[in-house]
Order: C-alpha cells, then sequence, then structure tokens
C-alpha cells in the first residue's frame, strides 16, 4: 500500500489526530490537502500553537486546552507518542468501533525501502545516527527520522525503493506498534527508565519488544548480550539473531576482545578496528558502534566503518565538548535523563568530573546513581526538583565520607556558575542530569543549548 492508497482508504471517515507537534503537524496538513475530515486535538490554548490559524484555513477542527480529549468522535485515531493509549477518552472511542493508530505505525504500512529501527533506553539517537552516516558512506540512499526529530511518513511516497529509512523508536511510539516490525531491528540496552508514564517495569519492556517480535525470515534483530533484557527478547524474534557484545565472543555478531571490535559471521571471525580509533569518547560509545556496524555489515565494509569512526564527531548533547576555559572542559549530556545514561557519562572520562545533575523526576530511583557518584564525581551540583532526591541517594551511602563535597543551587543558570566557580585547571565540568529537563525546559535539546550559552558566555 502506498501513502496515497492509505489516504483514499481514510478520506471518507472522521479522523481525529491527537497532539499538534512536530510528528503529526505534517500529518495533518496532509490529510487536510487531500479533502480528508480532520479533528486536531492538543492540551495547549490556542494563544500557544502558531498553526492554529494556518490549520483551520484548510478547514480542520480544533479541540484545544484542557478539555481537548472530552468529545472525540472518530473512525480513525492518530496518537502521538507522549499519549498513553488507554486513556479513558481514548478507550472508549476503541470501543465505539475506532482504529486507533499512529503518524509512525502507518509508516511501517506503506514504506517502500528497507527500514532500519533502534530502540533502548540509552544509545539510541547515537546509534540511530551512526546507521545512518555507515550508510551514507557506503553510497546508499537514507531517509533519517522518527524520535530522533524527522517525520517521515509525509515523504513516503517520494522514497527511493532501493534506499533505507532509518528510524529511533521510543517506547511510546512502540507501545501500540502491533502490525509490522522493521528489517532490521536494534536494541541497544534496556534499563528502568519512563516510569512516571509507563505502569511498571513489564509494560516498558513489552513495548520495547515490539520492535522485533513480528520480524521473520529475511529479517535481522541486534541484540545486547551483555543486558539480561534485551538478551531475552531473542526468544520473540523471528529473524535473523546477531549480537553485540563488550564481554563475550560471538558466532554472530560484533564484540570487543583484548580492545579490539571484532565481527563474526557464522563463527568466523574478522578484525574490525581498535576500539581506539573512535574519536567520540566513552565505553558506551563502543557498544554503540557495535550495535550499528552488526546493522549494516551486509552493506557497509568494515574500511567505512574505520573512516567514520575516525571522523564523526558525535550528536549533539551527548557528550558533546563545548569549550575550554582556563583549563578546565564543559562537556554538555543533557540527553541524559535516566540515572543509567547518567552512569555512561560519568564512565567516559578516565578522571573524576565536576558533576551538575537534577531536574524532573521520572519515578526512576536514584539509588545506583548515588554510587556512581561517590566513585566518579570530584564535586557535585544538584538543581532542579530532584536535587534533594540526589543529594539523599549520595549522603545516604555507608560508603560517603563527605567526597564528593555537594553544593545544592535552586537555579539552572547559577548552578552552572557555581560549577565554573569550584573548578580547576584540568577538571571536568559534565552537564549530565539523570532527570528530564521538564521543571524547567521544554525538552533535553532547550537545556543543553542554555547550557552552552552559558558555558559560552563565561570569562
Amino acid at each position: 500500500m502506498t501513502l496515497l492508497e492509505y489516504i483514499e482508504s481514510i478520506r471518507d471517515r472522521r479522523i481525529t489526530v491527537i497532539g499538534i507537534g512536530v510528528s503529526n503537524l505534517p500529518l495533518i496538513r496532509r490529510l487536510a490537502a487531500a479533502g480528508c475530515r480532520v479533528t486536531a486535538c492538543d492540551r495547549r490554548e490556542r494563544a500557544a500553537l502558531e498553526a492554529a490559524d494556518e490549520l483551520e484555513r484548510l478547514g480542520v477542527t480544533l479541540s484545544l486546552g484542557d478539555a481537548y480529549l472530552d468529545e472525540i468522535r472518530a473512525d480513525v485515531i492518530f496518537r502521538t507518542p507522549g499519549i498513553r493509549p488507554d486513556l479513558p477518552p481514548i478507550a472508549k472511542a476503541v470501543e465505539e468501533g475506532a482504529v486507533l493508530t499512529s503518524e509512525m505505525e502507518v509508516f511501517f504500512e506503506v514504506c517502500p525501502c528497507r527500514i532500519v529501527a533502534v530502540t533502548g533506553s540509552d544509545g539510541k539517537t547515537t546509534t540511530t545516527t551512526l546507521i545512518s552516516e555507515l550508510l551514507k558512506a557506503a553510497g546508499k540512499t537514507v531517509y533519517l527520522g522518527g524520535n530522533i526529530g524527522h517525520p517521515l511518513l509525509c515523504e513516503a511516497d517520494e522514497m527511493d525503493p532501493e534506499g533505507f529509512a532509518v528510524v529511533e523508536l521510543s517506547s511510546f511510539q512502540l507501545m501500540t506498534m502491533n502490525g509490522r516490525s522493521p528489517d532490521v531491528a536494534v536494541v541497544t540496552n534496556l534499563a528502568p527508565n519512563h516510569l512516571d508514564v509507563h505502569k511498571d517495569m513489564e509494560e516498558y519492556t513489552e513495548a520495547k519488544a515490539n520492535i522485533c517480535r513480528r520480524q521473520g525470515p529475511g529479517c535481522v534483530t541486534v541484540l545486547n548480550r551483555d543486558n539480561d533484557i534485551t538478551a531475552g527478547f531473542a526468544s520473540v524474534t523471528g529473524g535473523e539473531i546477531r549480537w553485540f557484545s563488550m564481554k563475550q565472543t560471538q558466532a554472530n555478531g560484533v564484540f570487543n576482545r583484548e580492545e579490539t571490535m571484532i565481527s563474526a559471521e557464522n563463527g568466523t571471525e574478522m578484525a574490525l578496528m581498535p576500539v581506539s580509533d573512535i574519536r567520540i569518547p566513552g565505553r558506551h560509545n563502543i557498544e554503540n558502534y557495535m550495535a550499528a556496524y552488526a546493522a549494516v555489515r551486509d552493506w557497509v565494509s568494515p574500511e567505512l566503518l574505520v573512516h567514520t569512526a575516525k571522523t564523526f564527531n558525535g550528536v549533539e548533547h551527548r557528550i558533546e565538548f563545548v569549550r575550554e576555559l582556563r583549563g578546565v572542559k564543559y562537556y554538555n549530556d543533557s540527553i541524559a535523563s535516566s540515572p543509567s545514561r547518567t552512569r555512561a557519562g560519568l564512565l567516559s572520562f578516565r578522571q573524576k568530573v565536576i558533576l551538575i545533575a537534577g531536574g524532573k523526576d521520572k519515578g526512576v530511583p536514584f539509588d545506583s546513581l548515588g554510587e556512581d557518584i561517590i566513585g566518579h564525581v570530584k564535586k557535585l551540583v544538584v538543581t532542579g526538583l530532584t536535587k534533594d532526591k540526589i543529594r539523599a541517594a549520595v549522603e545516604g551511602r555507608e560508603e560517603y565520607r563527605g567526597q564528593p563535597p555537594i553544593f545544592t543551587v535552586e537555579d539552572f543558570r547559577e548552578a552552572v556558575l557555581k560549577a565554573a566557580e569550584i573548578a580547576e585547571s584540568g577538571d571536568i565540568v559534565l552537564l549530565s542530569p539523570a532527570c528530564t529537563s521538564f521543571d524547567r525546559f521544554r525538552n533535553f535539546e532547550e537545556r543543553g543549548r542554555y547550557f552552552k550559552q552559558i558555558v559560552m558566555g563565561l570569562e
């Protein structure tokens, strides 16, 4: 089915699109331009929606504000990823016969080319970007999108069937992804995350498993052998399993042996490169490279892998080097919205760092983070709604003896300035919050950009 055929199939049906954001706005415009009856719903008031007037000129009915879901009358509902599918108004509409779907689910149905999809708790964006870079280096046409920020559905009919759609998928997108799995599925790792939205870890894990649950012969599943949860996905996929591992030799996949990255296929091994060739810092980025190459080795030569590893500078907000001032290096790791992600950031450096942490709680405990901070942090600056919880996680550990010293600062800007004040030549200042940004910022990108703005203004 093509996108045009899909739109034609729902043209005479009542369509509700929940969420007027980045992923759904192109879809709303496309449906309205095709003459569909569209109602667009959003919790924000009209004054906060720049596209409100434009959408009404296109004939779209708007349902806005706190009561935006009160009256759903639809045959087809497109859900934005951040909205749970079992909210009472949505569940009631489905009981009455509405079909619940999403921009990404329809894209999977109409995409004419191979789909390579990546999910996991940490490393999704970097691994997705690496896959894209490797395929482009091999001369392939690549369409990069999904949770990484660019919606692809409305471009589907212009895509080259010989190309590759490379998409990052969140657990929220995967919750209702019941129709089709990608041709190549990659799961970087799994750890407690988004428990402020998911009912529990089981629901979160089940959502992630949808990325490979409907794969069959000819598909590939790339799994982290060192993570017990992702390793368990081997039992639910029908695709060829390729492992990646930092610790264990694998008969099929990519692994690390004595600081050399090895590719194995049916038990035959090939040395790819020393892991020291990877330009971006952190042991977790070795895993990201292994996962990416396991996904694309059918199309990408080892030589192109080495070239990419030596030249790729990384993704913004992911242990991004900002500047060096008076011997102090500043890094932006604003993407780190969970304790496990912050741990990976801390382990990226050989020395103890000055850490800025805190933000909005996701329902994930900070107990393990306290241990990591004691072991890898020279001085700690906590801020945001979780500042007291993070401080308690450190001070509550039996091994804590006043190190690292902890500074509690209410204002984010002042927290950055405090980190700069207590830093000495040779230190590293790392923003790696272990929490979401929603207490003060719209998203982690805004938080990271503000951090960089403050750092670049230091004198």
